[in-house]
C-alpha cells in the first residue's frame, strides 16, 4: 500500500499553473478532480468548505462529522480527510497557501482566526441560517472572482476571504462564549511548542524537555497548553504520536513492529498499551474498523 496522497493545489487548477489559490463549487470539484480525491488524502494548504445542500459524513484525522446544510469544515496543512456525501450535495470551497494570505496584509494573518490556529481547534461549525447565507454570498463572489481576468481580482478575492473569515469567528464566538483575543498571550507560545513537537514527537516524549526547547518552566508550558485545548502537555504529545501511527497502519503496510519503531518505540508492547489508552481499542483492533485485518 503508497503512503496517503499529498495533494497540492496546482493539481486541482485544470490548466492554471497557481499554486497559491484555488476555488470551486462542490460539485464540480467533485467531478473534476475525482481521481485525485475519491481515497483519504492531505493538503499542503488551508481550506474551507461550506455544505449548503445534502448529507454524508466528513472524516478529518479519523474524526467523523456529520454532513449537512450549514455546516463549514476547516483543514490545516497536513490533515488527513475523506468524505461519503450523497448526490444531491452541493456548496463552495477555497484553497489556499499560508502565503497568498500573509503577504497580502501587512498586520493580518491567517493564525489570527482560531479554526486555523493549531491542529487541535475545531474544525468544523454547523452555522445558523442567516451566518450560512452570508458565507454563501461571501463564497460565491470569490468563485465568481477566482474564474475571471477582472483588474486587481487577488486582492478582491482577499478582501472576501478576510470578511468570510471575520463573519465565521463572530458566529463561533457568539455561540462559545469564548473571546479568543483573551486567549492570543498565549496562542503565540502553544503555536512554538506545536512546531517544535511536528519536529521532534517521533522522538521526544517528555513535556519537560519540550519546556526547556520554549525555555519556559514545565508549569508555565502546561497552563499555555491548557489554556488553549483544556488539555495536558503529555496529552498533546501523545496524540501527535497517536495520529501519526493512526495514518501509518491505514495508508502503510508497516507493521506493528515497524511502526513502534518509528514512532520512538523499541518495546511494541509498551506502544501498544499507550495506543490502547489513547485510541480505546489496540492497533489490531483499530484496523479491523478500516477492514484491514
Amino acid at each position: 500500500m503508497n503512503n496517503i496522497k499529498f495533494l497540492r493545489i496546482k493539481e486541482l487548477n485544470q490548466n492554471i499553473d497557481d499554486d497559491e489559490f484555488y476555488a470551486n463549487t462542490i460539485p464540480n470539484h467533485l467531478i473534476n478532480n475525482h481521481s485525485r480525491i475519491e481515497k483519504p488524502h492531505k493538503h499542503d494548504f488551508y481550506a474551507v468548505f461550506l455544505f449548503t445542500n445534502g448529507t454524508g459524513f466528513h472524516e478529518i484525522d479519523f474524526q467523523v462529522y456529520e454532513v449537512k446544510p450549514g455546516a463549514v469544515f476547516f483543514l490545516y496543512p497536513g490533515q488527513t480527510h475523506s468524505w461519503t456525501l450523497s448526490d444531491d450535495i452541493d456548496g463552495y470551497l477555497f484553497f489556499h497557501s499560508k502565503e497568498f494570505y500573509d503577504l497580502g496584509y501587512i498586520s493580518n494573518s491567517i493564525k489570527d482566526y482560531p479554526f486555523f490556529q493549531s491542529n487541535h481547534t475545531a474544525k468544523c461549525f454547523y452555522l445558523d441560517e442567516n451566518t450560512s447565507n452570508n458565507l454563501k454570498f461571501l463564497l460565491k463572489e470569490i468563485y465568481l472572482e477566482f474564474n475571471s481576468d477582472y483588474w486587481k481580482r487577488n486582492q478582491l478575492i482577499l478582501s472576501y476571504l478576510t470578511q468570510s473569515y471575520i463573519k465565521i469567528n463572530r458566529f463561533i464566538e457568539e455561540v462559545s462564549f469564548v473571546q479568543f483575543n483573551q486567549l492570543r498571550h498565549y496562542q503565540f507560545i502553544f503555536n512554538q511548542f506545536e512546531n517544535i513537537l511536528e519536529l521532534n514527537y517521533m522522538k521526544v516524549k517528555l513535556a519537560s524537555e519540550y519546556a526547556i526547547k520554549l525555555n519556559i518552566t514545565q508549569k508555565h508550558l502546561n497552563r499555555v497548553v491548557k489554556s488553549i485545548t483544556t488539555k495536558t502537555t503529555t496529552d498533546i504529545i501523545l496524540e501527535r504520536v497517536t495520529l501519526e501511527a493512526k495514518r501509518m497502519l491505514i495508508y502503510t503496510d508497516k507493521s506493528f513492529y515497524e511502526i513502534a519503531n518509528h514512532l520512538g518505540y523499541d518495546d511494541y508492547a509498551y506502544f501498544s498499551k499507550i495506543f490502547k489508552k489513547r485510541v480505546g481499542v489496540s492497533p489490531s483492533q483499530f484496523l479491523k474498523r478500516y477492514n484491514l485485518k
